[in-house]
């Protein structure tokens, strides 16, 4: 499981974003909800990829993306990811045959969470960002669709909590190093 960061940022991630791509065969990216393993706010992601020997060839061809992000709330406390969350994405992904892949999103179906890109998509991007969205997010229009107020403010006291963490590491860090 991966930062968000990884996926879009420049420098030694896209370095490495363009390694992932040419020497393995990176098949599957599983977006998952802010703040379900790491402090509220940030976006973790789960990569999917085979080792292959080396090569001068690309080994990967197309990547699988599952946006469980957009429009999905979960909490530490009141609201966890189950493993039962998952089953859409585990039916998609087809463990038996992943070559056999049907996407969900299409321009009939907008809502579908689940699309492939290319390669050469990818790699025409700023800085070959694998960070992807399509799909709405209905927080910003439908303001009927927001959390419950309470799951709203355990949201804002796990950020608060994490970046006051934060803070304390940062002084703890500055204090070892004045002395």
């Amino acid at each position: 499981m991966i930062s968000s960061k990884v996926l879009f940022d420049g420098g030694a991630r896209e370095t490495i974003r363009r390694k992932l791509l040419q020497m393995t065969d990176l098949h599957t990216i599983l977006g998952l909800p802010t703040g379900i393993f790491y402090a509220q706010g940030v976006k973790a992601n789960v990569i999917f990829f085979d080792n292959r020997p080396a090569s001068k060839d690309s080994q990967t061809r197309e990547v699988w993306y599952f946006d469980y992000r957009t429009n999905v709330h979960h909490t530490l406390k009141k609201k966890p990811l189950r493993f039962d969350d998952l089953a859409e994405f585990i039916r998609l992904y087809n463990p038996a045959n992943r070559h056999d892949r049907k996407a969900t999103w299409s321009e009939a179906t907008p809502e579908g969470r689940w699309r492939s890109y290319s390669r050469d998509e990818l790699l025409a991007r700023d800085k070959a960002s694998l960070d992807l969205f399509w799909l709405k997010d209905k927080t910003l229009t439908d303001l009927d669709n927001l959390p419950e107020p309470d799951d709203l403010a355990e949201e804002i006291i796990e950020s608060l909590e994490a970046g006051l963490g934060s803070l304390k590491a940062v002084m703890s860090a500055l204090r070892a190093g004045t002395t």
